[in-house]
């Protein structure tokens, strides 16, 4: 990265480290801290999305949107995670590569030629021609659309049972008031869902910052990829060769983990007093004899 890091033969002691921890690949193992907390960001809006829909489905009155509901939370809450991670991915993209060979193919082969999936080359996401940061964000969209599938389910169960958890009596008062009902949903049985949902929320956000080294399977280059790249014994191929240092690499790791874990704990735990306050729950009923 700097001028008298070209030589890497020619430096030793801290010289040489200084320029190792600032290369180009060490520039990528940084960014991909980012990429995972870019992973959160996105993921976990879009499965709070999903479970919401998925406890309101479960709720509904019409028998096949109820079906649907409960079949989506059952059915991804009953398979391991990393098939759905798999699945979900490549599904996804020969679903959209099979769309675009029926419209911009001109031919009549088959897609499924016995063990392979063949497609033109104008049919393929992304084009070969693509420059690589398509691709990448290519291979980042399945990935976030995987782990929203995966976690809405789980979601969707944790609302499902906060909404079942709000007391009869309120949303029966509530009807006796002359409100509709989805009047009865957006004023007393959404707002109230939270201070009970709000515990099973916060240890899917745990679970789900413990997935994200999953991403590695997905083929996206995050910080398992790196660490595994970088620590391992370099060859002559590398510029930096090394020892194996993956302990090193891993530790670090270990330790952006825990300090995640850490400053989620303390938000939900404000989050959680916050929502608790005035409310006749367990949490609520211990903030009120706290001051006492």
């Amino acid at each position: 990265m700097f001028a008298q890091c070209a030589d890497p033969a020619s430096l030793e002691g801290l010289a040489w480290l200084m320029c190792y921890l600032t290369s180009g690949k060490h520039m990528l193992f940084y960014a991909s801290f980012g990429t995972v907390l870019l992973l959160l960001a996105i993921t976990a809006p879009i499965a709070l999305l999903f479970g919401f829909g998925g406890a309101l489905a479960s709720r509904s009155r019409i028998a096949p949107l109820r079906w649907f509901g409960k079949l989506y939370t059952s059915m991804v809450r009953g398979v391991p995670d990393i098939i759905f991670f798999l699945f979900v991915p490549i599904a996804l993209d020969q679903g959209l590569e099979w769309l675009r060979h029926q419209v911009l193919c001109d031919t009549d082969a088959p897609v499924r030629q016995g063990n392979d999936f063949v497609v033109c080359a104008a049919a393929k996401l992304p084009l070969s021609s693509s420059p690589p940061w398509v691709h990448d964000v290519y291979g980042f969209t399945l990935a976030v659309v995987a782990f929203s599938v995966v976690f809405g389910a789980f979601a969707a169960n944790v609302l499902h049972g906060a909404m079942q958890a709000v007391p009869r009596a309120q949303l029966e008062t509530a009807e006796a008031f002359g409100m509709s009902p989805r009047q009865v949903s957006r004023r007393v049985l959404i707002p109230q869902m939270w201070t009970y949902a709000v515990p099973g929320l916060s240890n899917l956000w745990m679970i789900l910052i413990k997935a994200t080294p999953l991403l590695f399977l997905l083929g996206v280059e995050d910080i398992v990829y790196w660490a595994r790249e970088l620590g391992g014994t370099k060859t002559s191929a590398f510029t930096y060769p090394h020892p194996d240092w993956r302990l090193y690499y891993f530790l670090a790791i270990l330790v952006f983990y825990l300090l995640m874990t850490w400053v989620s704990e303390r938000i939900l735990g404000r989050l959680t007093r916050r929502l608790s306050a005035g409310q006749a729950t367990m949490g609520g009923e211990a903030l009120r004899k706290g001051p006492a």
